[in-house]
């Protein structure tokens, strides 16, 4: 179904049905309900290309993610992704995906730009000195990263204060009367690890608690390095009496080894994002809390469209507090 055929029904001109659709504002309230109620009648669906080409817009975001750490394989990024996605659509805008690992050059992110297929870019995972930020403040293009770096007030950016996340949990078990607290943290070198790992060692300092090195342990962020790090924990002369995991992976996989020795019901564990959905603990752990991923979604959509929309970058600079989760999993301490 074609304008021509709608401007026919209604005795309007081309120019006028096509204003009216695109909600230009020299056509009137009650012209345009008309237009848009026999539109929806005849089922006329817009070319979607000619309308992005005369817009001069290609109504799609770029999100770019890290291929190490293994993101792909994180069901809460996913489920962030989908959000994102989701909310993005209300708009007709679409979310691509693309690693920011490649062996060509330049980087497929630059490409994208380049070539104008993207109104936006989404850049997941920050690091401290990002090269992706720099390139992409030498580009017209907005973008919003998805943590802080050390150049965040240049920028557009949403984030969580994870280090007051470390600061929640240390302080939740030490007012159980803990003192031998170990954190079990990702090794990778994205900005969040190391704020939740920054935050865990100034609570600790502050607290006046010891914190032995090997109370520290930094593997890749697996259910599998989760487990077999928490039996490690759990051989020292000295154990921990509880542990903070800084993700989902690693409480996991510490979960599933305190289960495996008996001590789930002795040895605290607070782990950061709470347990996955697919995890086979039965009980519900003490959780840091952030948000759920339909808010992130939500928040970090309506953040990408006021970016679209010229809205200043210093404009749109977010942070969210975490809140820490009181479950099963934290208790006095355990003498053995």
């Amino acid at each position: 179904m074609s304008l021509k055929a709608i401007a026919k029904t209604l005795g309007l001109s081309v120019t006028t049905v096509s204003r009216a659709i695109n909600g230009y504002s020299d056509v009137s309230a009650t012209t345009r309900e008309r237009v848009l109620a026999e539109a929806n009648r005849l089922e006329y669906r817009p070319n979607a290309l000619a309308r992005r080409l005369k817009m001069g817009r290609t109504e799609a975001v770029g999100l770019v993610y890290p291929l190490q750490p293994r993101v792909l394989n994180n069901a809460a990024f996913l489920e962030m992704i989908g959000s994102i996605s989701c909310e993005l659509a209300h708009g007709n805008i679409d979310l691509l995906l693309v690693s920011d690992k490649c062996e060509t050059q330049p980087p497929a992110y630059i490409r994208l730009i380049e070539s104008q297929r993207v109104d936006a870019l989404i850049v997941a995972h920050t690091l401290e000195q990002d090269e992706r930020l720099s390139h992409l403040r030498q580009h017209a293009l907005p973008f919003l990263a998805l943590g802080r770096s050390g150049q965040a007030s240049q920028h557009a950016w949403f984030d969580f204060d994870n280090y007051q996340g470390g600061v929640l949990a240390v302080e939740h078990l030490a007012r159980l009367g803990h003192r031998r607290i170990a954190w079990l943290g990702s090794s990778n070198r994205q900005m969040y690890v190391q704020q939740r790992l920054e935050g865990y060692l100034a609570a600790m300092r502050q607290a006046g608690l010891p914190c032995p090195a090997e109370y520290q342990r930094r593997v890749e962020a697996n259910r599998r390095a989760g487990f077999l790090a928490t039996r490690e924990l759990l051989a020292l002369p000295a154990p921990p009496t509880a542990i903070i995991t800084d993700c989902d992976a690693l409480g996991d996989g510490a979960a599933n080894a305190l289960q495996q020795a008996g001590l789930l019901a002795r040895v605290s564990l607070i782990v950061y994002d709470g347990l996955p959905v697919d995890t086979v603990i039965p009980c519900h752990v003490t959780a840091v809390v952030q948000a759920t991923r339909a808010e992130v979604g939500r928040q970090i959509a309506v953040m990408t469209r006021a970016l679209m929309a010229g809205t200043p970058a210093t404009e749109l600079q977010v942070l969210w507090q975490p809140t820490l989760e009181e479950g099963e999993t934290t208790r006095a301490p355990w003498a053995p």
